[in-house]
């Protein structure tokens, strides 16, 4: 058939593949290519190590926090994992994907709907080093997310939000801690409901300025 003699079935398919262009996110996310970098200006850690996917349901502070103490993986608290790496979490194989965020907040969904997987009811694992030339005493985790979000600083639970909520940034802040000389591990663990799913998140001086004097690295970064 020739689809221009077919005005109107032309004009169907034209606005169909309008609508599915319009329906691609946007590429925030690019794979990380370098050993490490820098936070952007305002302090935005934009680089993490991000594990697809796991089905989880609940927003509420006991079933979030319920959700991101159940044992998925062995070491889930204390691996630093490398681009690549994969695990079984139940039926599902699983991998790590080393990334960087062309924004201040990582987007979730954009990375699930890239590899075809669900944002709706699900648990998102993302872990970053920050390596630091001194260690730097008195700063603040601040965080936000789309929507629970639990965290931890080198290895000991920070702060966590609850319920359904957007991303705000400095939603949360945790209470004052010391960035250790060398490398300090940042894990946070996103609940989402459904639709959107992001997070963002920075550390404050005792100021409330950024830190911004240190690099980060997520594991090793594979060609």
């Amino acid at each position: 058939m020739n689809l221009l003699r077919n005005p109107v079935l032309t004009v169907a398919l034209i606005a169909g593949c309008v609508f599915a262009a319009a329906e691609l996110p946007a590429p925030t996310l690019t794979k990380a290519t370098s050993a490490d970098k820098g936070p952007d200006p305002d302090g935005f850690i934009q680089r993490w190590l991000l594990l697809e996917p796991i089905p989880a349901i609940g927003l509420t502070d006991s079933a979030v926090q319920a959700i991101v103490k159940k044992e998925y993986f062995p070491n889930q608290f204390t691996v630093v994992p490398s681009d690549g790496d994969r695990l079984a979490v139940s039926d599902q194989q699983l991998s790590w994907h080393a990334l960087d965020s062309r924004n201040y907040n990582v987007n979730l969904y954009h990375f699930a709907w890239e590899r075809d997987k669900k944002t709706t009811n699900q648990l998102f694992w993302a872990v970053t080093t920050i390596n630091c030339p001194r260690e730097t005493p008195d700063v603040r985790l601040a965080i936000g997310s789309n929507a629970a979000s639990v965290w931890w600083v080198n290895g000991k639970e920070v702060i966590g939000i609850y319920n359904d909520r957007q991303t705000v940034i400095d939603d949360g802040v945790s209470k004052r801690l010391t960035l250790k000389q060398g490398p300090n591990v940042v894990r946070a663990a996103i609940v989402n409901g459904g639709g959107a799913t992001d997070f963002c998140a920075r550390f404050l001086d005792m100021d409330d300025r950024p830190v911004t004097g240190f690099t980060i690295s997520a594991g090793e970064v594979r060609k």
